[in-house]
């Protein structure tokens, strides 16, 4: 019996090693540090349902006063949603 016990660590063993080796191949590289493409964006945005329309709420970062932005915003259900959304994040980019 105990070469069946054996023979399963040894597969476990052997899995566990092919997983740590798949993960380490695709880490960021260490010269990165925290910066990355989510730790900083520029403009964050999220689309919410409401009735008669729909809600978008906008997340931006200012470095030099350290401080999150937040704007919100209703798109109306007989509005234009491409064209607004376009408006509204080009304006949002020009602050």
């Amino acid at each position: 019996m105990n070469w069946f016990k054996r023979m399963v660590v040894k597969w476990v063993r052997d899995d566990w090693n092919s997983v740590q080796v798949e993960q380490d191949c695709y880490s960021t590289p260490k010269n990165l540090g925290s910066r990355d493409i989510s730790s900083d964006p520029t403009l964050q945005f999220k689309v919410y349902n409401a009735i008669g329309g729909k809600i978008v709420e906008f997340h931006s970062y200012d470095r030099q006063t350290d401080r999150t932005n937040h704007q919100i915003y209703i798109i109306g259900k007989d509005e234009d949603f491409g064209e607004k959304i376009a408006k509204i994040s080009t304006f949002e980019v020009l602050k």
